[in-house]
């Protein structure tokens, strides 16, 4: 097995003889009309005129164009996903976004936020026969020095140990998306936190965010194996995906642990250190990496308790 590790808007008077349903003008055209001519003329010229108005107020309305849809946020381009012709940077320190708080209780959880408001919102359900907490959401990253994703929360203070499996129902999902356990001084989009992450391409993190609207720091694991079943070769390095990752909070200290194939969970790698008072928040989330596409994470088996060294 490799492991790799680094540091980081009118009257409506005679609608219905008008087919394009607009009042004619009635009074203006009639003053046109001779008093010589007959009733029954009259009646004719009339309908004539009424007819001519309803096909030049058609037309009209052809030519003009329809209402605009409603305006749409605009991605910035600093928010779009890393490729071969894009980099990522770091969004400027004056850009924020509220985020939107539903206090609406949810299997364990006492409440949940789109936390930055990604542009596209975000949702969540609970499935208590499967113990299954589905998550939806879109955002450009929780990362840098603000976040966007749906977090499910609870208050708690002192220490906690948390764990998940985490699984991804679409394989094809960006990369760089992530399932994360995390501790929030606040539910605004640059809080002070600690994080636990596994991304959908594999790799592992513990991470923090020092101070509000600090940029985030961390340590990355990217796990292989060879002569595994979805090598091309007995020599093929292939990513290994952990079933389970947690976080367990001793008082300022914070420590990642993971179980890769079902085995007991066992601290990964040193801890971090982050003092949050409390009450804190606490719990799970996702977050696509695309900042108006959605995608999924499903979190189950929730350990969530209000002691530490109780991963398990």
């Amino acid at each position: 097995m490799v492991m790799e590790s680094m540091s980081f808007a009118g009257d409506s008077t005679r609608r219905s003889h008008c087919p394009c349903n607009t009042p004619a003008p009635l009074s203006v055209q009639a003053q046109f009309l001779p008093s010589t001519i007959r009733p029954a003329m009259n009646r004719h010229f009339l309908s004539s005129v009424l007819f001519l108005s309803c096909a030049v107020t058609l037309q009209v309305r052809a030519q003009t164009p329809p209402f605009p849809a409603a305006p749409t946020q605009a991605v910035p381009d600093w928010a779009q996903p890393a490729s071969a012709t894009h980099t990522q940077v770091s969004p400027p320190a004056t850009f924020h976004r509220p985020s939107t708080t539903f206090n609406t209780p949810i299997g364990i959880f006492e409440g949940q936020s789109d936390i930055g408001s990604a542009v596209v919102a975000g949702s969540a359900s609970y499935d208590p026969s499967t113990k299954q907490y589905t998550i939806n959401s879109a955002g450009y990253n929780v990362w840098y020095v603000r976040d966007e994703f749906r977090y499910l929360w609870t208050k708690m203070s002192g220490d906690l140990s948390l764990a998940a499996d985490i699984t991804y129902p679409d394989p094809k999902g960006f990369g760089d998306r992530k399932a994360v356990l995390i501790i929030r001084q606040d539910l605004e989009d640059d809080s002070k936190e600690a994080i636990v992450a596994l991304h959908g391409a594999g790799m592992i993190h513990l991470a923090q965010r020092p101070e509000k609207g600090a940029r985030v720091k961390d340590m990355e694991y990217r796990i292989g194996g060879r002569g595994l079943p979805a090598g091309a070769s007995p020599d093929s390095l292939v990513t290994v995906m952990a079933r389970r990752i947690g976080i367990e909070k001793h008082g300022d200290s914070f420590a990642l642990f993971v179980s890769l194939e079902g085995e007991p969970m066992h601290q990964f790698g040193p801890p971090t250190h982050l003092h949050i008072d409390g009450p804190f928040y606490v719990g799970i989330g996702f977050c696509s990496h695309l900042p108006d596409k959605s995608d999924t994470a499903v979190l189950s088996d929730i350990v969530l308790e209000n002691s530490a060294g109780n991963v398990h």
